[in-house]
């Protein structure tokens, strides 16, 4: 009997935990994906869209989050013409994204940590090509919007090509194995 006291007590706090957490709605349209890729020479960078997401509160404070990232909005917006267009080919066949076969990343955080002021230290698991791979960053919460920035390794998501790590004599056609993300996020 005392052991079921304890489960329906076990329960019921489980229960009003879950009821009491607030998911937000990240709304897409409003929401940024900055991307910068280096190389040797120099570097490139651009945007990728959102397609959904969702932070989750437990009153003020920040205790989950997911998000769908459509891989096939990606682009450059350093470049125009003919060079923009291989570009954006390059980034979106099978020697970067294969974004035919995989149209979409997902994040989905796993441990949040409080800072405070708004600040919490994430680490989430990244899928990208169907690798997934943890990453840690931190996210600050202020009001309606939720900023970011983080380091992604692309080679953990088998993303190799121009990589000084995997290949040999590359010289001036390295390409970094890390890109640099910018998000803002509106809820």
């Amino acid at each position: 009997m005392k052991n079921l006291k304890t489960i329906a007590i076990a329960l019921l706090i489980t229960v009003s935990t879950i009821a009491t957490a607030q998911v937000k709605k990240v709304d897409a349209t409003k929401s940024t994906i900055n991307w910068i890729g280096k190389k040797v020479t120099g570097q490139h960078n651009g945007t990728v869209g959102l397609k959904e997401g969702s932070l989750i509160f437990k009153g003020k404070k920040l205790t989950g989050g997911s998000f769908v990232v459509d891989m096939t909005s990606l682009t450059s917006t350093d470049l125009t013409g003919d060079y923009l267009g291989k570009l954006n080919g390059h980034l979106k066949s099978e020697d970067f994204f294969g974004t035919e076969k995989f149209p979409t990343s997902k994040l989905v955080f796993k441990k949040i940590a409080d800072k405070g002021n708004g600040v919490y230290n994430v680490t989430a698991d990244l899928t990208i090509k169907e690798v997934t791979a943890p990453v840690n960053f931190e996210i600050t919460v202020k009001g309606t919007t939720a900023t970011s920035t983080l380091k992604i390794d692309r080679t953990k998501y088998g993303i190799k090509y121009g990589s000084g790590s995997f290949f040999e004599n590359l010289g001036d056609k390295t390409i970094s194995d890390e890109f640099e993300l910018a998000v803002t996020l509106q809820f």
